[in-house]
């Protein structure tokens, strides 16, 4: 075969229709083979590089890692304190017996007093509730303070405040 009748014959197979029978009938539809070309590129290599520490990691599963650590009993509870977008709640927890021993919130009447007080000063008032309770039950020390993640704002900064005076806190 010459050049000329291989590219008639490439040309001829770059539009080959295919007979397809649906349930309606036969129709064609139109399936464009084309032939490789050969092309000279340069090929470079795959290379995988390391990166830095992009990952930043979520308060919340922080916590839960270090949430394995933590042992609370009847005589050292953990402190637990979340602060949600409006409010502070703190709770003593007996991990071993799975028991809640003391829990407050800035939204009980109790700590909120008769004419409303702010947030902030409803914290302190939590904080101030946790040491009563903890005398009365007497706990004398905590086994571990447990944020939940949070940052320290102005409530929980506030409620540690109050609790440092006793010292829970280190």
């Amino acid at each position: 075969m010459n050049g000329i009748s291989r590219m008639a014959a490439l040309s001829s197979l770059a539009s080959i229709q295919f007979r397809v029978s649906d349930i309606l009938g036969a129709r064609l539809k139109p399936c464009f083979l084309y032939p490789n070309r050969m092309t000279n590129k340069s090929v470079t290599p795959f290379v995988i590089e390391a990166r830095g520490n992009a990952r930043v990691e979520s308060p919340k599963t922080r916590n839960r890692r270090s949430r394995k650590k933590f042992t609370g009993t009847q005589t050292k509870p953990r402190l637990s304190v979340f602060c949600s977008d409006k409010q502070l709640y703190a709770m003593l927890v007996d991990d071993f017996n799975k028991k809640c021993l003391f829990f407050a919130s800035t939204l009980q009447k109790s700590i909120r007093g008769d004419p409303p007080c702010s947030v902030i000063e409803a914290a302190k008032r939590v904080g101030e509730e946790l040491i009563k309770a903890s005398i009365d039950l007497k706990i004398n020390e905590i086994s571990c303070y447990d944020r939940n993640g949070s940052a320290r704002g102005e409530r929980m900064q506030a409620f540690e405040i109050a609790i440092a005076q006793h010292g829970f806190l280190p």
